[in-house]
């Protein structure tokens, strides 16, 4: 039987994410985003659709490197304002029964204790449906709101970043066993002290004693997400992560680093398959093949392949905009997001080559047909690839979901590859149907 499509809404809490100047478009409702109606009809347009899950992306600091300043950033709203995601998923989970949170968090900002606290909390909240998505950073804009003067190297931060989750591993996996929550009224017992137990850690970053505030929740540990794609970042990735998002590109790119990432997660010691991998994309649908390239062509004339680049400069830590359009931008080593810089290494990449990269303001592969021909196209790249699913970015929101709930969804649902309903359980065990806990071979089990 052939493996099912698993797919994530990729958004974040603010107006412009990667899809650049759409907010313009006049059925685009994404200038609401700092009000509650907004993401409780998006959460219950996703369960409706049977979405597994809506993965929130996040950052802290600002795109303030094209031009060497925030003026792009700022007139196309190029994530920014934007608004700690956290503080919507308990008002999501409570319209929706199934649906799926991925929550990214930077843990370069954070300590491990409240962390894991708050992680904790909203997966008791949620009956065991949110997931942390890792990040270390890469802005200076960041550091410099931190009262810090530029970012630690690119490994350092992963080494602080093993540290950690080894700390947070403790907090969730190894304070509270099992059964320690009696709620015995009759006995006046709550819970069994014999079955808590202080923490002690003495690491390279970090040092905490004691008990854990929160009892077990549903998952223990939230659905693990990664999204390291230089070398150490994918080392990282294979030890802790469950599911990995990947840049995408072409299908000969795409399944190279999947077997690169199954082969590290081997050597880690893991099952290659324990890890679920996800590719961002940007889908324009309709009922016909003509329909949909006319609402491509709609959309194009509102989007901003500026302020993609604006987004981009940010992302490779290099100020594109002193490159005159036909002129191959040179590789400079960065502190930036490695993976994307690297490209300049091995591609004659110039600002126009990047504009038309950029049509809808991102840089993401884009699908586009009736609903029967994208279903095909992704079905096609999924299976040749070996990736496990989607995160499928929004154009026009609310309309690119409901566009692809209503047109490629049941095309997948018809050929078998995309569910018709729900599983019961957590996140965790709707996406690997194992259970609600950390795989055994995972290096939580073992702190």
């Amino acid at each position: 039987m052939a493996k099912k499509i698993l797919l994530n809404a990729f958004d974040m809490s603010c107006v412009g994410h990667i899809n650049h100047g759409l907010w313009t478009h006049p059925r685009d409702e994404s200038i609401t985003f700092n009000g509650l109606k907004y993401w409780l009809n998006l959460a219950k347009i996703l369960e409706k659709g049977l979405f597994d899950g809506i993965f929130l992306a996040d950052i802290t600091g600002v795109y303030d490197v094209y031009q060497n300043n925030l003026d792009v950033t700022l007139k196309e709203s190029v994530q920014l304002p934007s608004h700690d995601p956290m503080t919507l998923i308990s008002a999501m989970a409570s319209v929706t029964t199934h649906l799926g949170f991925g929550v990214t968090v930077n843990l370069s900002y954070e300590h491990p204790y409240p962390l894991a606290r708050r992680f904790a909390s909203l997966d008791h909240l949620t009956q065991g449906r949110v997931g942390w998505n890792i990040v270390t950073g890469y802005l200076d804009s960041a550091e410099k709101l931190f009262g810090r003067k530029a970012l630690a190297e690119h490994d350092q931060r992963y080494d602080k970043a093993e540290d950690f989750l080894a700390l947070c591993y403790k907090y969730w996996e190894h304070s509270w066993e099992n059964g320690a929550v009696i709620q015995d009224k009759k006995s006046r017992i709550f819970t069994d002290p014999k079955k808590v137990h202080a923490i002690d850690h003495q690491g390279s970053f970090f040092e905490s004693q004691g008990v854990f505030q929160v009892s077990p929740s549903p998952q223990r540990t939230p659905l693990l997400f990664q999204a390291g794609t230089s070398e150490r970042g994918v080392t990282f990735a294979t030890r802790h992560a469950e599911c990995i998002f990947i840049g995408g590109g072409n299908i000969a790119e795409v399944r190279k680093n999947v077997q690169r990432i199954r082969k590290k997660a081997f050597e880690h010691g893991r099952e290659p398959e324990s890890i679920k991998i996800f590719v961002g994309i940007t889908v324009v649908t309709a009922e016909s093949d003509v329909q949909a390239q006319q609402k491509l062509i709609e959309y194009r004339q509102y989007a901003s392949p500026e302020a993609g680049i604006a987004h981009y400069s940010s992302s490779v830590g290099k100020d594109l905009s002193v490159y005159d359009e036909h002129e191959r931008i040179p590789y400079e080593k960065s502190n930036s997001i490695t993976s994307v810089n690297e490209k300049f290494k091995h591609q004659e990449i110039t600002l126009n080559s990047l504009k038309e990269q950029h049509v809808l303001g991102g840089r993401y592969p884009l699908f586009v047909g009736s609903g029967k021909n994208v279903a095909q196209q992704l079905i096609h790249f999924f299976d040749e690839t070996g990736i496990d699913g989607f995160n499928l970015t929004r154009t026009v929101t609310p309309e690119s979901y409901e566009d692809f709930i209503r047109w490629v969804i049941p095309e997948w649902q018809q050929q078998d590859r995309y569910k018709k309903t729900y599983i019961s359980g957590t996140l965790r065990h709707k996406f690997f149907e194992k259970g609600q806990f950390l795989n055994i071979q995972h290096p939580a089990r073992a702190v």
